[in-house]
């Protein structure tokens, strides 16, 4: 059984200015045409992947845009969760597509990052974990992430990686564009201009959501060089390259292919000095990475 949606906005206030904000910001901020920083998971090295704790941070740290990964609920909400199973960042069990959003909500998504996780670290980290501040680590909807940006009170762009394979298949994509459209970031009105991109390993995903809003940007991750991707090719209409950091090491030739074939290029998972200075020297548009204050100090910014 396909789930619920997800209950509709009561009331135009709230949700009609942060509609304006948004739009606001993606019709009169050009991009940057500099290296962006984007925080993988917010800011994941010093606070829990994909919380409230963790985007908060990284929006303060300066970061040029926040990563997402989601998966839709058993009742129709998108949450920002990575695994299938919750087993590894939760105190709970199980599969996010067998579980209600309320099951989710009950549990504790931060402890795990204490302790143990930061053994070994030189200094410790600047986020502190409290709990009774459930907000800041429980589980978090994407719709409560579009909310933390658009009140951001600068442009911060946000990278929304959808999950794949799943039990709800097409459904994530048809519920994310209604989520974005509710927010006005469905159709924008050029590429380039859009403060939001879909991100996936699946190009069936971003063919649904090029059909559906052809405007809106994609970019094709990789894991592993395909014939394609050493040839400077992308899925039909996509633009932006998402290359694992172990393609940029061991294939640098293939960022200057898709750079000639006029593709942008934004590499994950890079942490380390020597990385961002590999990634910056081959000229990516953008790096993704777990430490956003980190690679904008080293970046000069």
């Amino acid at each position: 059984m396909p789930p619920s949606g997800p209950a509709q906005p009561s009331g135009p206030s709230d949700r009609t200015r942060t509609r304006t904000r948004w739009h606001h910001d993606a019709v009169t901020h050009a991009r940057q045409h500099v290296t962006q920083v984007v925080a993988h998971r917010g800011a994941s090295e010093d606070a829990p992947e994909h919380t409230l704790a963790a985007y908060t941070k990284a929006i303060e740290d300066g970061a040029d845009a926040l990563e997402c990964d989601v998966r839709l609920t058993a009742d129709g909400h998108l949450v920002c969760v990575h695994d299938r199973r919750i087993n590894r960042t939760s105190n709970g069990r199980g599969a996010v597509s067998a579980l209600e959003l309320a099951d989710l909500a009950a549990l504790d998504f931060g402890s795990w990052k204490t302790g143990e996780a930061y053994k070994g670290r030189d200094e410790d980290p600047d986020w502190e974990h409290r709990p009774e501040d459930r907000e800041a680590t429980s589980v978090l909807t994407l719709e409560r992430l579009l909310e933390l940006v658009a009140d951001a009170g600068r442009r911060v762009e946000l990278a929304i990686e959808t999950k794949h394979p799943t039990r709800w298949a097409g459904q994530v994509e048809d519920r994310l564009l209604v989520l974005l459209k509710r927010f006005g970031l469905d159709a924008p009105a050029a590429a380039e201009e859009s403060p939001v991109r879909v991100m996936s390993f699946s190009a069936r995903s971003l063919h649904r959501v090029r059909a559906a809003s052809p405007t809106l940007p994609t970019v094709y991750l990789t894991q592993f060089v395909t014939p394609r991707l050493r040839d400077g090719r992308l899925p039909v209409g996509v633009r932006i390259a998402g290359p694992s950091l172990r393609i940029v090491r061991n294939h640098p030739g293939c960022v200057t292919r898709l750079k000639r074939a006029g593709h942008q290029v934004h590499v994950w998972t890079v942490n380390e000095p020597e990385d961002v200075d590999l990634c910056v020297g081959l000229g990516v548009d953008a790096i993704i990475t777990n430490r956003p204050r980190a690679v904008l100090d080293q970046l000069g910014r």
